[in-house]
């Protein structure tokens, strides 16, 4: 699909990731209507963007279900809003859980059901959902937060298939430790020497290049964390037994404690 000429939605729009697909799809030719929780934080960049704003709160059903309705006749959802799940589950509580739930997984399942719906009757559009390297392999701390991730990949996949045919695509991303932005820089965690890094561009450029190519599934992560995480898919209990050598308990905990006030 040609982005020159189209309209998107963008959720989570206010972090550094939405700021990166923002502006990258603005450069690409696309109108876009900018959504996230805080207005006051949206503003300013969608006035630098000639965008629309929409702010919501994916927690609250019913401004989702507003949401979806004010953005029907739009080409492309790119759901990338978020919240960091990170912790032991007995140390979330219910409602924790369920905003969890709610944000990650459900809205962009309520968001992409009732806009693929209108791309198929035009016979033009395209669903991004951004997912997560947690999305394809769980480790200590994760198990929120992957569930929501591994959700969305295979609410991707099926979608992908239903929708086949009707001329609407349907991408999954796959972002793993992303620099400088997003939930790795907010809770100031410090990885090893070992673990590679990517940039909210290379997000930016991968919701691009699936959008433009109709691609099913994009890893953002360097090769020798994509093999890691192949390994992991493919023998996760000797990958489990590594990871803890090499200090994934304490990673963990690291990252449970500088989420914890954003969950």
């Amino acid at each position: 699909m040609k982005l020159t000429g189209s309209t998107a939605l963008i959720t989570g729009a206010s972090g550094g990731i939405g700021q990166a697909i923002a502006r990258r799809l603005t450069a690409a030719g696309s109108s876009l209507t900018l959504s996230g929780r805080r207005a006051d934080v949206l503003e300013p960049l969608a006035e630098q963007l000639g965008a629309r704003l929409c702010a919501a709160d994916l927690a609250d059903r019913a401004a989702v279900d507003r949401l979806a309705e004010d953005c029907l006749g739009l080409d492309i959802l790119v759901a990338n809003a978020a919240l960091p799940a990170s912790g032991d589950l007995a140390s979330f509580v219910p409602h924790e859980i369920d905003r969890a739930l709610d944000v990650n997984l459900r809205a962009p399942i309520i968001l992409a059901r009732a806009m693929s719906a209108a791309m198929a009757e035009r016979g033009r559009g395209h669903i991004v959902l951004i997912s997560s390297s947690a999305g394809k392999t769980g480790s200590p701390g994760s198990s929120l937060y992957s569930a929501t991730k591994f959700g969305l990949r295979g609410f991707g996949q099926g979608l992908r298939g239903d929708l086949h045919g009707t001329g609407v695509g349907v991408s999954v991303i796959f972002p793993g430790f992303i620099r400088d932005a997003g939930m790795l820089h907010d809770s100031g965690v410090q990885l090893p020497g070992f673990a590679g890094t990517s940039t909210p561009d290379d997000v930016a450029d991968a919701v691009v290049r699936a959008i433009e190519r109709n691609r099913g599934e994009v890893d953002v992560d360097p090769i020798t964390m994509r093999a890691g995480t192949k390994f992991a898919q493919l023998a996760p209990a000797s990958t489990a037994r590594l990871t803890r050598l090499l200090g994934s308990d304490q990673i963990s905990r690291d990252f449970a404690s500088g989420q914890r006030d954003k969950r």
